[in-house]
């Protein structure tokens, strides 16, 4: 078993002013629309509209006799449970979708059955540890060293990692993959620190781990496996768009998170006596960035990742309200010597390149 990591504090460095002003504007914002943090009806639509066109591309898929219309069509339906995860079970682990805990934390085991992660192991690592250490090295565990990539400069380097910059996209697009059958299992094992959180405990977690792995299993490869042997559609076909289409998920997932926490991000090692040199917003502030869709109705489809340091910020509003909250968080940064960035996407990709390259030469 992992050992547990002793919490980290972080001091309150003279934020207490800020903290005040910007919790009144935003909920100043809130009572003068009359509104609430949780997901309005046009998210539910949206959720909704996700789940029928994910489940209506799956019963297309295996109504199909020829192997590029099933491939087509399930390529749809993974892609739409790829959004589902972005647009609902992202505000769900924060309990920021629906009022009620129980619709949260079902909606999210539904949706993540096309990709085969557990959400409640999924969750405590994204709160418990990303959201509250976001780069500091052990703690972060989406920064966690796996010797294939660096992403930190406290990480060994090794020689193939002056071309991570160049590999980046396979890495990216085995990420969720990655996920599911090595991060799930290890917490699951209890080898991970989340071993002392108590998730899915008992015989009861096991249960529903195991059946959440099996109903994965079996309703995106069995199923149309047996289904495609009927018309004629190889099993090679059918395992080619289960590999590609969970590749091919996850990459535009990463798309969307890759460069927040690397665009001229500072990072941390574990501090001696437990106390981060900072505080907890110029923590975040100095650790992940916004950036802008382009055009700006693609907002409406990323869920609210592109206002990444928002989310940090409000991790328990629905990510409507996220546009709204980046510009009351640009207007009062700078009052308060709040280092606020919101960059474009193409800026977002040279910075991340950059950074890749910077973690790919060898340190001196």
């Amino acid at each position: 078993m992992a050992d547990s990591l002793p919490p980290l504090s972080f001091p309150a460095d003279g934020e207490q002013a800020f903290h005040r002003e910007l919790k009144r504007r935003a909920h100043a914002y809130l009572n003068g629309r009359n509104d609430h943090r949780f997901a309005d009806v046009a998210r539910w639509v949206k959720a909704i509209v996700l789940l029928l066109l994910c489940v209506g591309f799956y019963l297309l898929s295996l109504m199909q006799q020829q192997g590029l219309a099933f491939m087509l069509c399930y390529f749809a339906f993974v892609m739409m449970g790829m959004l589902l995860n972005v647009n609902v079970n992202h505000d769900a682990s924060h309990n920021a979708f629906a009022r009620t805990p129980w619709v949260n934390r079902l909606a999210g085991r539904l949706v993540t059955i096309p990709l085969g992660v557990d959400p409640d192991y999924w969750r405590t690592r994204h709160v418990s540890y990303h959201h509250v250490y976001a780069n500091v090295e052990h703690y972060d565990l989406d920064t966690e060293e796996n010797g294939f990539f660096r992403q930190t400069p406290f990480q060994q380097w090794r020689a193939h990692m002056r071309y991570q910059h160049l590999y980046w996209p396979l890495i990216a697009a085995l990420s969720l993959p990655y996920i599911a059958l090595v991060f799930d299992w290890s917490d699951r094992l209890g080898k991970t620190p989340l071993a002392t959180e108590g998730v899915l405990a008992g015989r009861k977690g096991w249960a529903v781990f195991i059946a959440s792995k099996l109903c994965h299993i079996v309703v995106v490869l069995v199923v149309p496996l047996v289904v495609c042997q009927q018309h004629g559609i190889g099993w090679q076909t059918v395992l080619i768009a289960y590999l590609l289409s969970q590749m091919l998920a996850s990459l535009l997932v990463v798309f969307l998170l890759l460069g927040t926490h690397w665009a001229q991000a500072e990072f941390y090692a574990v501090p001696e006596g437990g106390q981060m040199p900072q505080g907890w917003y110029r923590h975040n502030f100095a650790t992940a960035c916004d950036w802008e869709t382009s055009p700006k109705w693609l907002h409406h489809l990323t869920g609210g990742l592109n206002y990444h340091l928002t989310h940090h910020l409000f991790p328990g509003w629905n990510h409507r309200h996220y546009p709204a909250l980046a510009a009351i968080l640009a207007e009062l940064a700078p009052r308060y010597a709040m280092d606020y960035r919101c960059i474009g996407y193409r800026e977002l990709l040279q910075q991340q390149q950059r950074f890749l390259r910077t973690m790919g030469q060898q340190p001196r």
